[in-house]
């Protein structure tokens, strides 16, 4: 109901906003199974997504959102599930492998949190991990506030990155951490090009 919502008010919100986006643009519309991944700047990120993909995004975020009634009401009709961040969640890798397997469109923020400060933190393996064992793709998408007119939003879309394609004859563990790098190593690519443009 609550993306209904988000369609319905698309426009409005597009003003307020006002994303601007570079690169990749088709991967945004990327079909079947897709994950993705962008840098987390602030709580609305999910929102500023669902208007530039025309897919609806299935989200993780951290359980302490589901806590209140509101919250857990609000999160669920915006196709978001809660994830324990401080164990190995296998729950919410599971339900995320099962959407990919529907061929659902999954978004996740590698980093773990939002990062205050203009810069990305060490990516956590999950990414890499639901990638490799579900064999989808993983759009990068990198995100800035406009330095004039913080309401606006800047960003720069990668192309799909494949595990398969940097898969190397070593551990599970070696090959997620090896696409993990490769992932980082493509939105810095992302930030710096992003950066060139906006001056």
């Amino acid at each position: 109901m609550i993306y209904l919502l988000l369609v319905l008010f698309k426009p409005l919100i597009w003003l307020i906003f006002r994303p601007k986006v570079y690169g990749d643009k088709k991967a945004l519309r990327t079909k079947g199974k897709v994950i993705f991944i962008c840098n987390h700047i602030s709580l609305i990120d999910p929102v500023v997504l669902a208007l530039v993909s025309t897919r609806i995004i299935h989200f993780m975020a951290k359980k302490e959102l589901f806590t209140s009634l509101p919250g857990k009401l609000l999160f669920k009709a915006l196709f978001v599930f809660p994830v324990d961040r401080g164990s190995a969640d296998l729950k919410s890798i599971r339900n995320a492998l099962k959407l990919l397997e529907k061929g659902k469109a999954f978004g996740i923020f590698p980093e773990g949190r939002r990062m205050v400060a203009d810069r990305m933190d060490e990516f956590e393996l999950g990414t890499s991990m639901i990638s490799i064992r579900s064999g989808a793709p993983v759009v990068p998408i990198y995100m800035m506030n406009d330095s004039i007119r913080k309401m606006r939003i800047r960003m720069i879309v990668g192309e799909p990155l494949r595990s398969e394609d940097s898969a190397m004859n070593v551990s599970r563990r070696e090959n997620e951490q090896l696409f993990t790098a490769r992932i980082r190593n493509s939105m810095n690519a992302l930030k710096k090009e992003l950066e060139s443009i906006c001056g």
